[in-house]
């Protein structure tokens, strides 16, 4: 009886869960988006087309920097498959500039992005933009999702729905926040307890082992946090790291965006993702190893604690440093070509800001895990009736 209460009270945790954030998401966005113009139509409004008929090519000589090169434009006709002109056939011409990367020339049935951006040169209303891939990328996702329910059972499409709903919180709530002047410290905080609060509930449900990992986790963002402010003002940043960031500058001139307020951003909710899978790591591995040894002391499961986070910690730290130079290795390169030495490269502000994403991120890592260990050892420890035990093995 008292089972099948605990998992009834779990089923209302999860409904809970995802009525609340449905809730935070709608209201969220209603708020930060108030009058705000996002994807605004312009002169040059995008559509997606599908190519009906390629129907000839041109070429034209232009010369730059004492060089001369040829531009060539594969003329075609296309059928627009969005927006009010759905449906229309018009005339595209794409432009194959051999001074640019090469494009891969249209072929029949390509589905393809068009702009309404009248070339004088070639005599078309309408130009190429880029290649339609969303649509291709769907097919890897639901790859993706299907391994998800295949391997995870419940557990996966929890996963799924929670990943749903993480995007949507970022996309939905803290972008327009950001870009509609709300404080971008206090928004980034708020994404990432939501995110932490919510993925855990609806995937692990209600127990120790979710509170647990809750505790590290939140211990890992303030840690971020507190890391990200304190170093900004030692390292005296400016925000400026490309030339995005003069974009957005420029974007509200009365009011601008916060530009080191977007790198706080960015490092907080960067540094959560691999905080979360630690302190998950961590509490799941003691709470497994609880179940088997229930006569086993605190000093011994955060012992182990300690020993299971020495061999996370390593590949975790790598994991972040790569992925922060693989993020942005394109820029990495330019700036390496165009440097005269190491010592400048080492301290211009884009190679600053990833280093400090990189080490903010393993420091949070590692505070986490000695905390996680102990409230693992504070909570598991405790006295846990067998019903409790079986209710947390069903989740």
């Amino acid at each position: 009886m008292r089972l099948k209460n605990k998992k009834r009270t779990n089923d209302i945790v999860w409904a809970l869960t995802l009525l609340i954030s449905i809730l935070f998401i709608f209201i969220g966005n209603r708020i930060v988006s108030k009058d705000l113009d996002l994807f605004q139509e312009s002169d040059s409004a995008a559509a997606k087309a599908e190519v009906v008929q390629v129907t000839g090519e041109q070429q034209k000589d232009y010369s730059l920097g004492g060089e001369v090169f040829k531009n060539r434009a594969i003329i075609f006709d296309c059928k627009i498959l969005t927006g009010d002109r759905k449906g229309e056939t018009v005339t595209v011409s794409q432009i194959l500039d051999e001074s640019y990367a090469p494009l891969k020339e249209i072929e029949l049935g390509d589905k393809v992005i068009i702009y309404n951006y009248p070339s004088e040169e070639f005599e078309t209303e309408w130009v190429f933009g880029d290649f339609a891939r969303f649509n291709t990328i769907i097919w890897l996702a639901l790859l993706f999702f299907i391994l998800l329910i295949v391997l995870g059972g419940r557990k996966g499409i929890n996963t799924i729905l929670s990943l749903s709903l993480t995007c949507l919180a970022v996309f939905a709530v803290f972008i327009p926040s950001v870009l509609n002047g709300y404080n971008i410290y206090v928004t980034s905080l708020i994404t990432c307890i939501y995110t932490i609060i919510m993925t855990l509930l609806l995937v692990n449900g209600l127990g120790k082992k979710t509170l647990a990992t809750i505790c590290g986790c939140v211990f890992g963002v303030i840690v971020s946090a507190l890391l990200t402010i304190g170093m900004d003002g030692v390292l005296y940043m400016t925000g400026y790291v490309d030339e995005h960031s003069v974009y957005l500058h420029m974007m509200n001139i009365e009011n601008p965006i916060d530009l080191k307020a977007v790198i706080f951003g960015a490092i907080v909710i960067g540094a959560m993702g691999a905080v979360m899978d630690v302190a998950m790591d961590i509490a799941s591995s003691l709470y497994e190893i609880r179940q088997h040894m229930e006569d086993i002391s605190f000093r011994k499961l955060v012992r182990s604690g300690l020993a299971i986070g020495r061999d996370i910690m390593g590949t975790m730290s790598n994991t972040l440093v790569l992925a922060y130079i693989g993020s942005s290795f394109s820029s990495v390169l330019l700036l390496i070509t165009y440097t005269s030495s190491m010592t400048e490269l080492m301290n211009r502000e884009q190679i600053i800001a990833e280093i400090l994403q990189a080490l903010v991120g393993s420091t949070a890592i590692l505070l986490t895990i000695p905390l996680t260990a102990v409230v693992c050892g504070v909570l598991y420890t405790k006295k846990q009736s067998n019903s409790e035990n079986n209710m947390e093995e069903t989740k």
